[in-house]
């Protein structure tokens, strides 16, 4: 199983010119090293899963992977609700119930849209900060599922709405319930597969996130057509697909084992590894690492809060992991909630828009899946840092395109800007999109690495309610108007980060955690995170 300790091999050299008590306290408490594994069985676990190939752990552990991924529909289910809605905003009929006419056609306006758009942001918030309490004390198992129930009890407001304050009220309570499985997932999926698939299994989070999004737009696209209340009741009413299928597999989905350990329930922890992995696996030597692990992890964590984050040890780490976080929002991803509508607005007829919608996302889809080839072979800074400089490059193509004279009578110039949005989207998806999530993991400290992840969420949703505002009054007809010259204001916001990102986001591939303790530690320059030696080995 994952662990998030390093190597249990001292490194003589990091230790030579350190105090051998203490760095800041992060790396040395007590005179225990992070990474110094007592006893045999927990020695063995843990040089096992480093010396384990990506193939023989899918090969070991398929059912913590099939688990993994049942808890992931949770992020299906958080993705899926605000690009519905984004649909919605260019579907005739709901525009009709909805809406109110302006110069001839139907539309929602944009007080309205933020209204009904601010679910998902707010909710990632409240979620981020409070989804680990219940976690920890009734488990991971037993808070997906309340969590699952009170969505699929949400839905009934937003399929029975009839009026926009009703449907804003359906949208925030479904929004608190829907930020809590960004935490539930990656928590899960951490602490039930070994380390060869961790970085998979954390990219497959943006994987998630597509494919919510497309199933959405794939829905929509094939109600959009209907002339009665189906075309967005249907839509809403497909939520319940998600927890009918959860709630009927999760009674044998096993609790984490870490979970089972801190609570004192080690038999039920040995029942939880043998339901993870293979039947050949001797899970107790499994079992003494998490015992060990949890033991050290304990006396390291006693007493930590939310403030150690900011602590002169920890703060670059936690900059960084807000950083590559909050990129996503400023360059441009609430763009795909909007893609279909950009694409009327743009000019596109509203039939050959929907379907670009859905190509834009199959597209994002391809992307991830590229990701997963491109993280084995190359580093997460040189992704991230080509990614997001194609970005910032073709929000400014499509912004200029814009300007050209006689625009409305162009429609080549509309179809070349739908086209490099596709490309745009690629581009996110192979990229700032499932690398960000790869990094947040890499650069947390391991003692405030949940910590870590809440405070980056929180700030990432935080500029997502800025942009949920920002963005109707930007396209709407009624207000700015700005089609394409949007990319203007994205490409100026991506071309800040990517020089933030050049200077301040380290190479951490190859990397155990303990090797980045020392790394952030020792204060290394940015550039030599990359060929930095460890007791003389490179990464």
């Amino acid at each position: 199983m994952a662990t998030d300790t390093a190597s249990p091999k001292p490194r003589q050299e990091s230790l030579d010119d350190r105090d051998k008590t203490s760095i800041d306290g992060d790396i040395l408490k007590g005179g225990i090293r992070v990474g110094a594994i007592g006893g045999e069985e927990a020695r063995d676990a843990t040089a096992r899963e480093h010396e384990m190939s990506f193939m023989t752990a899918v090969r070991t552990y398929p059912t913590a992977i099939g688990w993994s991924v049942f808890f992931s529909m949770g992020i299906i289910m958080t993705a899926f609700d605000p690009q519905l809605l984004g649909q919605l905003f260019a579907t005739p009929r709901f525009q009709k119930d909805f809406g109110y006419k302006y110069q001839g056609n139907w539309i929602i306006s944009a007080p309205w849209q933020t209204g009904l758009l601010m679910g998902s942001p707010i909710g990632q918030v409240v979620g981020a900060f409070f989804a680990s309490y219940p976690m920890e004390w009734f488990g991971r198992k037993k808070t997906f599922g309340a969590c699952v129930i009170l969505t699929a009890a949400f839905v009934f407001i937003q399929f029975f709405a009839r009026s926009l304050p009703v449907l804003v009220t359906g949208e925030l309570l479904g929004g608190l319930v829907l930020g809590t499985y960004a935490v539930i997932a990656p928590a899960y999926a951490s602490e039930v597969c070994p380390i060869a698939l961790r970085g998979v299994l954390t990219s497959y989070v943006n994987l998630c996130f597509v494919m919510g999004q497309l199933i959405a737009n794939g829905i929509v696209a094939g109600t959009q057509k209907l002339d009665n209340h189906w075309a967005y009741s249907g839509p809403f009413a497909a939520q319940w697909f998600w927890p009918l299928v959860i709630l009927i597999a999760l009674p044998f989905a096993p609790e984490s084992p870490w979970w089972l350990v801190r609570k004192g329930r080690e038999a039920d922890a040995v029942k939880a590894l043998r339901k993870l992995a293979s039947s050949e696996v001797d899970v107790q030597p499994t079992l003494a690492m998490i015992i060990e692990t949890d033991r050290l992890e304990h006396e390291l964590e006693a007493g930590s809060t939310y403030m150690d984050c900011f602590k002169k040890i920890n703060l670059r780490r936690t900059e960084i992991a807000v950083g590559v976080y909050s990129i996503q929002v400023i360059s441009g991803i609430y763009l795909v909630g909007y893609a279909t509508y950009f694409f009327t607005l743009a000019g596109l007829p509203t039939d050959q828009a929907f379907n670009m919608g859905v190509g834009f996302l199959a597209v994002g889809f391809v992307g991830t899946l590229v990701s997963w080839a491109l993280l084995i072979y190359f580093g997460r800074r040189i992704i991230y840092i080509v990614g997001l400089s194609c970005l910032v490059v073709l929000l400014f193509i499509i912004a200029i395109l814009d300007c050209a004279p006689n625009y409305a009578n162009r429609p080549a110039i509309s179809w070349a800007q739908a086209s490099l949005l596709l490309i745009w989207n690629f581009c996110y998806d192979f990229s700032v999109g499932p690398v960000c999530f790869v990094i947040l993991c890499e650069v947390s400290a391991t003692k405030v690495r949940s910590k870590t992840i809440a405070i980056a969420t929180a700030v990432q949703a935080l500029f997502g309610i800025v942009m949920t505002i920002a963005i109707p009054y930007l396209v709407n007809a009624d207000q700015a108007n700005a089609r394409g010259k949007i990319g203007f204001f994205f490409g100026g916001l991506a071309g800040f980060a990517l020089i933030w990102a050049y200077f301040r986001v380290p190479e951490t591939k190859g990397r155990t955690y303990e090797e980045l303790d020392i790394m952030f530690a020792k204060n290394l320059r940015t550039k030599e995170f990359k060929t930095y030696l460890v007791d003389g080995v490179h990464a």
